[in-house]
């Protein structure tokens, strides 16, 4: 039979005929096509595939930019374009309507929290960026602060003083509330209220963890309430601590040394990468075992503490082994971290920067008028740094400082709101200081350094230095002959009244002229990179660490003149209250032997019989004579603290 070729309905643009296939290469024309509609479909998949795997691959990539490059939230600006068709649903709408209130109260003025004092309330706020018009605002007890708001029910009165606080925070003091009204305060500015949250958490001063900073890979961390033993160390075992983030849990770690006021805390690592590139306010509080807590505090009720944020309860997650539950301490204690803190930590190590020789810390309440001499005085002598730590000063010694600044004298003021809190204030110091200076002076502004002319038989004897920065000498030369030795230690003798009834119009130095015959106690200056982890002191002297000593500076090379016992005008200011921590206050019956109280002084600020004539054993115009000598103008006798351009705001 003869093959016949189908026929070709394929439509042709070349009229010219085709050849007609033979029946061998028909069969090898039909195999290719079978292998043809076997293998496209593969190829048809793999063409598929690849354009989703590519996309897998970009958006991994994008994941991973977004994951370790840290983008600035500032370079991207959203913009919304709002559509004149309803394309958002009423719960989209909603929703953008909360997000957007939640971004207006993070950047509108907040009560963060209230510490109740014995003479004011301490709002510690955030956002304030403008101080003018602020009122505090009371509520009655046991009223709805909202309500009372609406309806008007409130007392408000001016705000006592507003402070920069901690670098990210402010202070506004605010009056005792009257009688019957509430101490959970709020603000206001021209009748409308101002601050964005009102809780009503009211914590007390007493028990606090009230300040922390940042050291390296730990945090330390101050607190009141826990420890009342001057002079000792605690077991860290007993203590924890719990860190948050915006109220939120961030993590928990061991204490690793506890010393009066001051626990220092491993710092979670979590905590320092979370957010990298970023330095954000981290509240840290302290766990303690209940045993170690006044009962008033142990006694809360869990429950009821939790639903007004007061942080104190048993809380199960924070238990050390081998102890009972620990309470939670209440907290206004935040730190700053960032990813920052290794780079610094090492280049402190490195020693990339120079340091000052010589700096002085000290903690004042209303001695605005002492500062001018004290640091004039001590500047001559070779110091060269200062650190105020002020102590809720009502006596304009802030312009003081900034008059001081623009002589070029280099004082800087913190505020430390935090009363009855000079060694933890000392201990914070000591931190603040490390890293700018090699040594250390703590000292208050009554107490001046004096380097007695030398005898006949002191002429050839060690650290004798005078003359002008005869201070920082005799420091950077035990500094290099003694590199074991961490503290100077310097006698003190102390000052009357001299016979005086009003302050001395020329300072204390050549106004007071009659002393005590023996030395009390002593101050120390100290090389802050050689203390104690616990950072522990009694004010005076600094626990150092193992391997460093210190030096009892003979009283024939330098001793301090403390202005103790001045005219009873400035004297009877002490009764008001003493900063230091474990001393009494003048007006508490304790202690009336001690040598901390003045001899014979009752409890009361009434002037004693002959005030202007007690502490006076030795007549001593050694300083006088020294500072006539060297600071006094030559044509007017005028002492360089005399010309005071504040003198008038005073």
């Amino acid at each position: 039979m003869q093959w016949t070729a189908p026929p070709d309905t394929t439509t042709r643009s070349d009229p010219t005929p085709r050849p007609r296939p033979t029946p061998g290469k028909m069969d090898s024309d039909q195999r290719r096509k079978r292998k043809r509609l076997v293998t496209r479909p593969i190829y048809r998949y793999f063409f598929s595939v690849r354009p989703l795997l590519l996309c897998l691959a970009f958006v991994s990539f994008l994941y991973f930019l977004s994951h370790r490059i840290p983008v600035n939230p500032s370079a991207f600006k959203p913009i919304l374009v709002v559509s004149s068709l309803p394309l958002l649903s009423s719960s989209q709408i909603s929703s953008f309507r909360h997000y957007r209130a939640r971004k207006l109260l993070a950047n509108s003025l907040r009560i963060e929290d209230r510490v109740l004092f014995p003479d004011h309330v301490l709002l510690l706020v955030s956002n304030l960026k403008k101080r003018d018009g602020l009122e505090c605002v009371y509520f009655e007890n046991g009223s709805n602060s909202d309500e009372r708001w609406k309806l008007g029910g409130k007392l408000g009165t001016n705000v006592l003083s507003v402070d920069e606080y901690g670098g990210f925070q402010s202070v506004v003091r605010c009056p005792i509330p009257p009688l019957n009204y509430s101490a959970a305060v709020g603000l206001e500015r021209g009748g409308r209220k101002v601050s964005g949250r009102n809780n009503g958490v009211v914590h007390s001063w007493e028990t606090l963890a009230y300040a922390a900073e940042l050291d390296g890979a730990t945090a330390v961390v101050f607190v009141k309430g826990l420890n009342h033993r001057q002079d000792r160390e605690s077991d860290p075992a007993q203590f924890g601590c719990h860190w948050e983030r915006e109220g939120r849990y961030a993590g928990r770690s061991k204490a690793v040394a506890v010393a009066q006021e001051v626990v220092r805390c491993l710092v979670p690592k979590r905590i320092g990468l979370m957010r990298p590139g970023k330095a954000e306010a981290i509240r840290v509080t302290i766990g303690v075992n209940p045993s170690l807590l006044p009962r008033s505090v142990v006694g809360l009720n869990p429950a009821k503490a939790e639903g007004i944020r007061v942080r104190v309860g048993v809380n199960p997650s924070l238990r050390a082994r081998g102890s009972s539950d620990h309470v939670l301490v209440p907290s206004v204690a935040k730190v700053i971290v960032s990813n920052n803190v290794a780079d610094e930590g090492e280049k402190r190590r490195r020693g990339d920067f120079s340091k000052y020789k010589l700096c002085v810390c000290t903690m004042v309440w209303n001695q605005a008028p002492s500062l001018r001499e004290w640091i004039m005085y001590h500047a001559w002598l070779g110091v060269e740094k200062w650190f105020i730590y002020d102590n809720n000063s009502d006596d304009k010694i802030k312009d003081v400082i900034e008059q001081l600044e623009l002589e070029d004298y280099n004082v800087s003021r913190h505020v430390w709101p935090w009363i009855k809190t000079q060694e933890a204030g000392f201990s914070h110091c000591a931190l603040k200081a490390r890293d700018e200076c090699n040594w250390v002076g703590f000292m208050d502004v009554d107490e001046f350094f004096y380097f007695p002319f030398p005898t006949q038989k002191q002429r050839s004897k060690k650290y004798r230095f005078h003359g002008q920065n005869s201070l920082r000498n005799l420091v950077m030369n035990i500094s290099s002959t003694s590199p074991r030795i961490a503290e100077i230690r310097t006698a003190c003798h102390s000052f009357g009244p001299s016979g005086l009834n009003s302050p001395p119009s020329k300072g204390v130095t050549v106004g007071y002229t009659c002393r005590l015959q023996s030395p009390e106690r002593h101050k120390s200056i100290v090389r802050p990179d050689a203390l104690d982890k616990t950072l522990l002191n009694v004010v005076h002297h600094f626990h150092l660490r193992k391997g460093f000593r210190y030096l009892n500076l003979p009283q024939g090379a330098a001793v301090i003149n403390h202005y103790k016992y001045q005219v009873w005008e400035s004297f009877r200011a002490k009764f008001f209250r003493r900063v230091a921590t474990y001393v009494a206050d003048w007006q508490e019956n304790q202690n009336e032997g001690s040598r901390d109280r003045a001899p014979g002084l009752g409890t009361e600020a009434i002037e004693p019989a002959n005030w202007h004539l007690q502490f006076c054993e030795v007549w001593d115009t050694g300083m006088r004579d020294f500072v006539f000598a060297n600071f006094a103008d030559s044509s007017t006798g005028l002492l360089p603290w005399e010309r005071n351009p504040l003198q008038k705001m005073m």
